[in-house]
């Protein structure tokens, strides 16, 4: 290389070294303004000095997260609702561990109204601190907001609040004070907590004369609150004589009666029944029900049931059908039961059964055993239990689940005895922030018979005004005669379904909505079943006029592409 290009070569690394000199010089002094910048801004946010604070911070490089955070306060307070989001949230980014970016965030989204934005970032702020309190009462103030006061207390009792001042009633109802009194597990004076709510829930539940009620929070000026319990209440046999008319015969389509008659003189008592007059579905029911002691934790049953019924045992409630056997059946039973709620989440029960069936005009077919077919009295043990697996108050979904039992003994000829267990698991789910729009339901149940049991005791899988396992589908009965369902000693049942409210006012309720059941039956006879899965689907609409449910279905089997029509009034 000449001298020339030597030269040239010196000449450009100075030029490069220069270069990266004045970046240098340029990072330091950029730093410098920076650092010049934060307390000057530091000092005009602590003073709430929001223009001066923008003007400082508006045209500045904002390379740390505090002066991120000064700039979206001081946009926040002149309502740049947009500019001071952009600014926190660059400020997260440079600092995603500090809980004032989602905080604020959430204030911003809070004074939009964006109240799922708003809990979103109070959640993520308690994620980084579970115990800040301003959080958790900003969480619980717009959970209260809508309505969903069971997340509101989650969250409120971590600080020791709601704190309550008086329990009242709006308007004033015919229960006896005294018992409504012990349905509240809150007491005036003392902080309102979840655990307490949802015991009363259970409890006034339990009462079975709220067909609807409300639990609400009035604010009052000293920052404490009021508890006031709205609700529909079932007194005598209705509230006005049109409504206890349609209560009483709105089953005469179907050839029924259902006098019913509730809150005797006030205790909780209710005395219900039905009479059918239906040549093949004969029955007569009578149950009366009430607390125990005037406590509403404990509650009895009383019951008294007589049927004669015919059954036509087939393979399809349309179409083509196979008889598979015939009989009358003649049953009478008396059964007593208690019940008991220990707490918001656990009840059990327990109760004795004596009943006695005649089988008469048999045609035995292929499968009316004599073991099917025995007569006599029976003595059967029943225990029950239902307890909440899980509850997302945030989400408005519950999980439970309940298992039961039923130890029975015939003294025919030869005796016999058997045994039936159930169980089921259900999902109840509000799927939006407020109200009971699209309300969804699950359901997992699954049964087994053990030992011999009689005709009576077998499981139905199908819709029928006497039966609780639907495959909504298969109609379980056929020219008015029982036994076109699937019957067998062995069940596996899904039963889901949402409603879209359509219509709600006054003294109507209109819901619709889909549904998915999915079930199976076996049996060790192979003429029961069918032993193979069942697949139906469908709409329903579910009408609430006066106080009585009146369901529409339409369903379809997708195995045999049947069609099924079936409605229902009243008490099942």
């Amino acid at each position: 290389m000449d001298a020339a290009g030597a030269a040239k070569m010196i000449l450009s690394g100075k030029r490069f070294y220069a270069v990266l000199f004045l970046l240098a010089v340029g990072c330091c002094l950029a730093s410098s303004a920076q650092t010049d910048l934060g307390p000057a801004a530091k000092q005009l946010f602590e003073q709430e000095r929001w223009p001066e604070l923008t003007h400082l911070l508006a045209n500045a490089p904002r390379a740390s997260a505090d002066l991120n955070y000064y700039y979206g306060m001081a946009q926040a307070h002149q309502e740049h609702w947009e500019e001071a989001g952009r600014a926190l949230l660059a400020g997260q980014q440079l600092a995603p561990n500090d809980k004032r970016f989602p905080i604020e965030l959430a204030g911003i989204a809070f004074k939009q109204k964006k109240y799922r934005k708003a809990k979103q970032d109070l959640h993520r702020a308690l994620q980084l601190d579970a115990a800040d309190s301003y959080a958790s009462e900003f969480l619980a103030t717009i959970y209260f907001l809508e309505g969903n006061l069971e997340a509101a207390l989650k969250y409120w009792n971590r600080e020791g609040k709601p704190e309550l001042m008086e329990v009242r009633s709006e308007p004033a109802l015919h229960v006896r004070p005294a018992l409504l009194d012990h349905a509240f597990a809150f007491a005036p004076a003392s902080p309102m907590t979840l655990d307490e709510l949802l015991t009363s829930k259970a409890r006034l539940r339990g009462l079975e004369i709220f067909p609807s009620y409300k639990i609400d929070l009035a604010a009052r000026p000293d920052g404490k609150y009021d508890a006031i319990f709205r609700a529909q209440e079932r007194n005598g046999f209705g509230n006005s004589t049109l409504e206890a008319l349609f209560r009483v015969f709105s089953g005469v389509f179907f050839q029924e009666i259902t006098p019913e008659y509730y809150n005797l003189r006030g205790s909780g008592t209710n005395i219900i029944s039905l009479f059918r007059s239906d040549p093949d579905k004969r029955r007569a029911l009578a149950i009366v029900s009430g607390p125990v002691k005037n406590n509403p934790k404990w509650r009895y049953h009383l019951r008294a049931d007589l049927r004669n019924e015919n059954w036509t045992v087939q393979t399809s409630f349309t179409g083509p059908s196979t008889v598979l056997g015939a009989l009358n059946l003649q049953r009478e039973s008396v059964n007593a039961e208690i019940m008991r709620l220990a707490g918001a989440r656990l009840s059990w029960t327990t109760g004795l059964e004596i009943s006695h069936r005649d089988f008469r005009s048999v045609m035995a077919g292929v499968f009316l055993t004599p073991e099917l077919l025995a007569q006599g009295y029976q003595v059967k043990q029943k225990a029950g239990l239902t307890y909440e697996l899980w509850r997302w108050p945030e989400r408005r979904l519950t999980i439970s689940s309940s298992v039961n039992s039923q130890a029975g003994r015939i003294w025919s000829e030869p005796g016999q005895s058997f045994e039936k267990l159930q169980a089921t698991a259900g999902a109840h789910w509000f799927p939006r922030a407020r109200g009971d729009d699209w309300e969804t339901q699950w359901h997992l149940r699954a049964g087994k018979t053990f030992g011999r049991v009689p005709f009576d005791e077998l499981f139905i899988l199908g819709v029928e005004r006497d039966n609780d396992l639907p495959m909504r589908a298969h109609v379980g009965t056929r020219h008015g005669e029982k036994g076109s369902a699937p019957l067998g000693r062995e069940y596996f049942l899904f039963n889901g379904e949402s409603d879209k409210i359509v219509y709600s006012g006054g003294y109507l309720t209109v819901k619709v909505g889909p549904f998915l059941d999915m079930g199976k039956m076996t049996d060790s006879s192979s003429a029961l079943g069918p032993q193979k899965w069942l697949f139906d689907t469908g709409a329903q609409a579910k009408f609430k006029i006066l106080g009585v449910d009146v369901l529409l279905l339409y369903g379809k089997d997708l195995r045999t592409g049947n069609n099924a029509f079936f409605t229902s009034v009243g008490w099942r």
